[in-house]
């Protein structure tokens, strides 16, 4: 399955700092693989724009995901992120729980909610729990 998505996602501290954005949207290029009925990798890459962590330009997040479950499933993932031309030290790690739902044959929605576990020191120069929440939605299609 090969789709494209979009989350909205809220960072779980507050930060005092204007050039930190703090919630936003990011958008996700995503690709699933089925390993049994009940079990898929997920591989991904996500955009943010400018302002997240308080960077000054757009961050990406390749991530990978292994998913259990069908039409409800559950997950858990590791990701880095990429910024000025560079990946950050430590990964981040998530949690996810979401909806996988047929629209058609080969169309699928997928609504999802993600507790990611991050530091945002690198992007940032301080020492931020970089915790965040999510609430995301994709649609595949499915080869």
């Amino acid at each position: 399955r090969l789709g494209v998505g979009a989350n909205y996602w809220k960072a779980v501290d507050d930060v005092d700092d204007d050039d930190f954005d703090e919630d936003g949207l990011s958008w996700i290029l995503t690709s699933q693989f089925g390993l049994t009925d009940l079990a898929k990798l997920e591989l991904a890459v996500e955009r943010y724009d400018d302002g997240f962590a308080g960077a000054d330009e757009e961050v990406y997040a390749p991530q990978a995901f292994l998913l259990l479950g069908s039409t409800i499933y559950i997950g858990a993932g590791i990701g880095w992120y990429y910024y000025d031309d560079e990946f950050s030290d430590d990964p981040f790690y998530a949690l996810r729980a979401g909806l996988d739902l047929e629209l058609l044959p080969s169309i699928y929605l997928d609504i999802n909610a993600n507790y990611r576990f991050a530091d945002w020191e690198e992007l940032d120069g301080d020492d931020i729990n970089g915790d965040t929440v999510t609430l995301g939605a994709a649609v595949r299609l499915e080869f």
